[in-house]
């Protein structure tokens, strides 16, 4: 049973350090400042649900899934690396944005699943910090893997309908400045896991085809 809690607090914190839901904050923010708050809240439960699902299917099912459609993690990366890198690069740009540039009447939804469930929430790192952990892992860790991202996603979720208040407390111009640093930030993670990628591709022999 020990050896349980372990492993869960080593899942745990290896998820946290990927989805920390106040280091996704700014993102939400960002991509949901012309919705209002009903919308918000809809597109926080699709966008965290939409993620444990996809994440849940590469636990249970991933090494199936990368056989089967002849994935790589070197590609995983570089892929993920770049949609990643734009989304970044899309919140550091002026206020037009395409990502930004919505009406409230007409906003639209689709982003809870994508860039908002992935890759923000599931993107390559959570994917391959899932997968890391199902090596040589027991029905008991699989259901410890699930059961600690669910809460990670529900954590996020809380943090997601909670935005209007850090907006009110912190302010709408000191959150554009803070919305900029997170876009250089996640711009910079995208390149990193595009770096990542190209040296797994080249230096682990393993190929992207």
């Amino acid at each position: 049973m020990e050896n349980v809690w372990l492993f869960a607090i080593a899942v745990f914190t290896g998820f946290f350090a990927i989805n920390s839901p106040i280091g996704n904050i700014p993102v939400f923010i960002s991509l949901t400042k012309q919705a209002d708050r009903k919308t918000r809240k809809n597109i926080s439960k699709k966008a965290t649900f939409t993620a444990f699902i996809i994440v849940s299917g590469f636990v249970i099912l991933g090494k199936y899934i990368f056989s089967l459609f002849g994935l790589t993690i070197p590609a995983f990366k570089i892929t993920g690396g770049i949609l990643i890198f734009f989304v970044g690069f899309e919140m550091i740009r002026a206020q037009e944005a395409s990502i930004d540039n919505q009406s409230e009447i007409n906003f639209n939804e689709g982003i809870s699943t994508s860039p908002l469930a992935i890759p923000i929430l599931a993107g390559p790192g959570s994917i391959v910090t899932a997968m890391n952990y199902t090596t040589n892992a027991g029905y008991i860790d699989l259901l410890v893997i699930l059961v600690m991202f669910g809460l990670i996603m529900w954590l996020n979720h809380l943090a997601f309908i909670s935005s209007d208040y850090l907006v009110r407390f912190i302010g709408q111009n000191k959150i554009v400045v803070i919305e900029k640093i997170m876009g250089l930030i996640i711009a910079i993670i995208g390149t990193n896991m595009l770096i990542q990628g190209i040296k797994l591709a080249f230096f682990s022999g393993e190929t992207l085809s």
